[in-house]
């Protein structure tokens, strides 16, 4: 896939995606959080965090993408790519059946695809200030731009924590969990996501929008 870091355009091979989830580094929200959902009929994961494997032709750069009823949302994550002896950071969405998630967590992370952005920072500029780094998501409801999800990496769990979880090697890009959602996890016909580095005042940017496919009984 091809991405600009530091103005200049590079193409990275990714040979395997890995999906964190339950990655909070509050653990008692996580579980209050798993509670929720389990009163919903999702069942807990089997540990914390959990890392799961995607196909690799569910990463885009696609300004739209399609998916399979109303039932679906995405969700504001950082990406980290490991690839040539070097590690990247970047800007993702997970986005997710969640229609589906209450059969299979794992079958819905594969059931839509996971919209990235096209530039990338070198993780080494910002390893030392890692807990500043913010994350906002807005989205489209009822013709109006709403702020959908705002966080730090500071409510993540440590990044290299998740690379060595994961077992992450060269060729692999993670995305590596999110915050919770403001006013509940909700569909939306489109989503503005930013990462921002508060002390070099850079931002990266991702947009998309979403078509729901009829559901053909």
């Amino acid at each position: 896939m091809a991405f600009n870091c530091k103005d200049e355009s590079i193409t990275l091979t990714i040979n395997s995606v890995v999906v964190a989830g339950w990655t909070g580094r509050n653990l008692a929200a996580v579980q209050q959080h798993i509670d929720e959902l389990a009163e919903l009929g999702i069942a807990p994961p089997s540990q914390i965090p959990l890392y799961y494997r995607v196909s690799t032709a569910m990463l885009t750069q696609s300004e739209s993408i399609e998916v399979l009823g109303e039932g679906s949302s995405g969700e504001v994550e950082p990406l980290l790519i490991r690839a040539g002896g070097k590690t990247y950071f970047g800007l993702a969405s997970d986005h997710t059946d969640r229609d589906l998630e209450a059969y299979s967590v794992a079958a819905s992370k594969q059931a839509c695809a996971k919209p990235i952005a096209t530039s990338l920072w070198d993780f080494d500029d910002i390893a030392d200030h890692l807990d500043d780094i913010r994350l906002r998501c807005w989205i489209d409801e009822k013709g109006k731009e709403v702020l959908y999800q705002d966080g730090t990496l500071a409510g993540i769990r440590p990044l290299a924590d998740l690379c060595t979880g994961a077992g992450i090697s060269d060729g692999t890009a993670m995305l590596c969990g999110t915050f919770a959602a403001i006013a509940g996890v909700r569909p939306a016909q489109s989503y503005r996501m930013e990462v921002s580095d508060p002390h070099s005042g850079k931002t990266i940017a991702l947009s998309y929008s979403v078509v729901a496919l009829p559901i053909i009984a």
